[in-house]
């Protein structure tokens, strides 16, 4: 098939206007929500306003909506962009005029997404990213996959010289994973719900904030204190009540997680190319994202008991992007161990992760059971006004998971420098290892309080272009060899 010329100016297609149109309609509503919803519960309650009729509200209605159109047809009709040998040219604005000007050396990543409406009008979005800023530089939103597919591979083309004499055989794609249903529905089951809990109580707390005298009004609050009696002072019907809450609050968790999952990485497939990986996932919003190794800063590989039980593992790439919420994206759940090791292994040709680990030294463990021991005092105030007299019951938990706290996140931790890799693990519930090439570091800062001065010890902290890992509390000696390896190879 005949490359498409993009060497004159041209513009998205002509479904663009629509897909523009709906996200800035759906930015319109998500920033004048609340709003909206006050309004709706004062007409509900027949509160309306003077001049707020019913003709006057439509007709405002239809006149932001049309204001939102004209909008969409103008950013349409100045956006164009076409392409040389060197660089990527983008003319847009309806007021101001700007001209975008990439060379194709500065880009970090091309990303080819497709959301719900894209889906139903069958075009793609495709995002060119660079290190350079906050935001992605360039972003078309409606081009066909062919169209999409085809810049993305001449965005990537460098020039070359070949000697005519040999002919090098094509390296052929290859669907090197592919998420199974049951691997993701195991996957959403073994995370760490204490996120998704978290997630969901502030998410009810809120909605609770939000319409809390609405629901007095209702007397919804009343209705379910009448239903619930327990008798007063039973530690029995304490304990089954806080029981029933933590098992439903668990599965309100265990069922989120198992949701979100299967939407971020309904189809997932990893796609093996000759200098780059393709990861391909989602159900309402399709990704298609490049990894170029050369440009990986940071890889972190995660994992539990109830993961490794089940044969799973997560990697999350980290590069040196401008799209902070894109960086989310670059995770490859569902491993088998073999798979890490192949995709590390296509990331970082040297690492083996193999030899000798360093412990952090001794007083990391008196740190983290003085940390844990003032968070258990805290509980106790609430538990308190919430128990009564047997609050000091909590502290059994609480007195447990200091004890598992203290004792798995010493055991994981551990670090290893070798001539080329830098090694960090950590962790509580996961398993987390990140490993990152010291070529690519960028700065190492060497850290210590007063206390930890007088007992000699320190921590290192290293930053690359897309993350910060801690080696923690160290020997000062043993700091200061390390800063002084660190920034000889930074200088070098």
């Amino acid at each position: 098939m005949k490359p498409i010329d993009f060497s004159h100016p041209a513009r998205q297609s002509s479904k663009g206007i629509l897909v523009i149109f709906a996200l800035n309609t759906f930015k319109f509503i998500r920033r004048f929500f609340v709003l909206f919803l006050a309004l709706g519960l004062s007409l509900s309650k027949k509160e309306s306003l003077s001049f707020l009729t019913t003709t006057n509200l439509t007709l405002i209605i239809l006149g932001v909506f049309l204001l939102i159109f004209i909008v969409a047809i103008l950013k349409y009709l100045n956006f164009k962009f076409h392409l040389d040998q060197d660089q990527f040219y983008l003319s847009s604005g309806i007021i101001n005029k700007d001209m975008t000007i990439i060379p194709k050396s500065k880009i970090q990543n091309i990303n080819i997404k497709q959301n719900f409406i894209q889906q139903m009008i069958n075009v793609v979005s495709l995002t060119i990213e660079t290190a350079g800023d906050d935001k992605a530089e360039i972003e078309i939103n409606a081009l066909s996959r062919a169209t999409a597919l085809d810049l993305k591979k001449q965005l990537f083309v460098k020039k070359q010289i070949t000697d005519p004499d040999v002919i090098d055989e094509p390296f052929q794609s290859i669907v090197f994973f592919k998420a199974s249903i049951k691997r993701l529905f195991l996957e959403g089951i073994s995370q760490n719900h204490i996120k998704s809990f978290l997630i969901i109580v502030s998410f009810v707390f809120g909605l609770y904030n939000e319409f809390e005298n609405y629901l007095q009004d209702l007397g919804i609050s009343d209705r379910l204190q009448s239903s619930v009696n327990f008798e007063t002072g039973s530690i029995l019907s304490l304990i089954l009540a806080n029981v029933f809450i933590v098992g439903l609050a668990i599965l309100g968790s265990m069922l989120f997680s198992i949701i979100s999952t299967f939407i971020s990485n309904f189809n997932l497939e990893v796609v093996e190319n000759e200098d780059t990986i393709e990861i391909n996932k989602g159900l309402f919003n399709k990704l298609s994202l490049i990894l170029v190794p050369v440009k990986i800063q940071n890889i972190i590989i995660k994992t539990n008991r109830l993961k490794q039980y089940f044969g799973l593992h997560t990697l999350s790439i980290k590069q040196a992007m401008i799209n902070k919420k894109q960086q989310r994206n670059f995770k490859i759940v569902a491993l088998e161990k073999h798979q890490v090791a192949h995709l590390v292994q296509k990331v970082f040709v040297n690492y083996n992760g193999e030899g000798t680990f360093e412990k952090p030294d001794v007083y990391y463990i008196r740190l983290l059971v003085l940390r844990s021991l003032i968070i258990g005092a805290f509980i106790n105030i609430p538990a308190y006004f919430i128990f009564g007299n047997y609050f000091w019951l909590i502290n059994i938990v609480i007195i447990s998971w200091i004890v598992l706290f203290v004792h798995f996140t010493y055991k994981k931790s551990s670090y290893q420098i070798t001539d080329e890799y830098l090694t960090i693990n950590n962790g509580f519930i996961d398993r987390v290892r990140n490993i990152s090439e010291l070529h690519k570091i960028q700065s190492v800062e060497l850290k210590q309080s007063i206390f930890q001065k007088r007992r000699n010890i320190a921590s290192i902290y290293v930053a690359t272009a897309s993350d910060k890992v801690k080696i923690p509390y160290i020997t000062e000696e043993k700091a200061k060899s390390i800063l002084d390896l660190l920034l000889f190879k930074i200088e070098s």
